[in-house]
């Protein structure tokens, strides 16, 4: 599986095509991945997310993607791959000069590039600011966080120099996030960050990521189960953010504490992807600690695989768990609700704010924040009547129709159409050397 941020990406890309609003128009995608063609990548897309493209788009590739890799930047992280993205933006427009330019990866220092340096009307969408407020506050209260180590917390000068620079990098990236002239965010919480950091209230709106439900819906709530006792599920990227420790901890608890004494067997499969070699050792580190907390017969890892098997799980699973804190949106989430899968998400983030709230005064999920919440909830999720569950499965399902595709497709569009007006040469896209007619 490919992470949420691309997944969202897929979906700018994709889901305009679809209903043909502009068919004149030449759509152009810029890719860091030269050792692929495009068609394995739509393969790609296809495979893992069930997107199917009517029409055609062109693939521009870019080779200098590695100075966006944070593991070129051990310090300054975040200015590196910033700075690091103005050369690859640089690169992209001696390729392709667009007329409408729309960046859905998070490379903000771009959008000045684009509309001063190649006069394109520019749009962002947004699912994770570079840096955000809880960021800066993590630092001020010196605490400890996958942006703050703590040697950095326990030296009070570093502190204070990583809180200048961490505000000096905001109010950067608060100016070239202005520069654009259509915002979109995929939550309530990133709209409350951008709205903080940019200052563009008058041209930012939130528009759902795109999330095929419509195949989850079409799993019957009533199907038998194939396996014995309850699968516990996971979907989620192996990313150090994602706590799949956590995941496993509670689930350790959950077992050694015997809070399910009825249920005949329980297992937690995590399903994700790895993009690379760091990602395969923290899987290997999973490994380990289920072997230390002694589950490691009822923990299974599914890695990378297709979205059929994914269904599969999902159709089979009683609980979802979702463990990141301050997740920007949460896919998986919905993912899981459209399944049938009763979710068990962290109370922060989109979770909380968008997903996971009560539909026409029933609840749709649980929320826990701690080794403890998690493992309390999934007993009580474990220990309900089969008919209270699917009532829970049913408002589930019934909530997440906001997330489809199509609903996607109305508000990008909505959003986009201000961009396409405001540009005198529309279509069609210029790419170097070749007039597109």
């Amino acid at each position: 599986m490919l992470a949420e941020e691309e997944k969202e990406f897929y979906g700018v890309l994709y889901e305009p095509c679809r209903k043909s609003r502009y068919p004149e128009a030449i759509y152009v995608v810029y890719t860091g991945d030269v050792n692929v063609s495009g068609q394995q990548i739509l393969e790609g897309a296809f495979r893992r997310f069930n997107i199917r493209l009517i029409h055609p788009v062109q693939f521009v590739f870019l080779r200098k993607r590695y100075l966006v890799e944070d593991s070129l930047y051990p310090h300054f992280t975040l200015l590196g791959q910033s700075l690091g993205s103005v050369f690859l933006g640089w690169e992209a427009l001696m390729q392709c000069v667009p007329d409408v330019y729309i960046d859905s990866m998070g490379y903000a220092f771009t959008l000045p590039l684009f509309k001063y340096i190649g006069g394109c009307q520019v749009g962002s969408y947004v699912h994770y600011p570079t840096i955000s407020t809880d960021m800066l506050s993590i630092v001020k209260n010196q605490n400890v966080g996958l942006n703050n180590a703590a040697f950095i917390t326990r030296n009070p000068f570093l502190s204070k120099v990583k809180l200048i620079y961490y505000y000096l990098f905001a109010f950067i990236y608060g100016l070239v996030g202005s520069c654009s002239d259509v915002v979109m965010v995929n939550s309530s919480w990133t709209l409350n960050h951008i709205l903080s950091l940019w200052k563009v209230g008058n041209c930012t709106n939130i528009v759902y990521p795109p999330c095929d439900v419509q195949t989850f819906l079409d799993i019957p709530l009533h199907e038998k189960k194939t396996t014995p006792g309850h699968v516990l599920v996971s979907v989620g990227q192996f990313r150090p953010e994602k706590n799949h420790p956590l995941q496993i901890r509670a689930f350790a608890k959950l077992l050694n504490k015997k809070m399910v004494e009825s249920s005949p067997s329980l297992k937690l499969v995590l399903i994700g992807g790895c993009r690379n070699k760091d990602d395969e050792l923290r899987v290997n580190q999973l490994r380990r600690l289920s072997e230390d907390l002694g589950v490691q017969e009822y923990v299974e890892f599914k890695i990378n695989i297709p979205f059929d098997e994914l269904k599969n799980y999902l159709s089979e699973a009683t609980i979802g768990l979702h463990t990141m804190w301050n997740e920007h949106f949460g896919i998986g989430v919905v993912e899981c609700m459209a399944a049938g899968t009763i979710i068990l998400a962290h109370n922060s983030g989109g979770p909380k704010l968008d997903i996971v709230v009560p539909h026409e005064g029933d609840i749709t999920g649980f929320l826990a924040e701690n080794e403890e919440g998690y493992a309390e909830t999934m007993a009580h999720i474990l220990s309900m009547s089969a008919e209270k569950r699917l009532q829970i499965r049913k408002s589930a399902r019934a909530s997440v129709s906001r997330f489809s595709d199509q609903e996607f497709e109305v508000a990008f569009l909505s959003s986009v159409e201000k961009l396409f007006k405001k540009q005198e040469r529309k279509f069609p896209f210029r790419i170097k050397g070749k007039e597109n007619r």
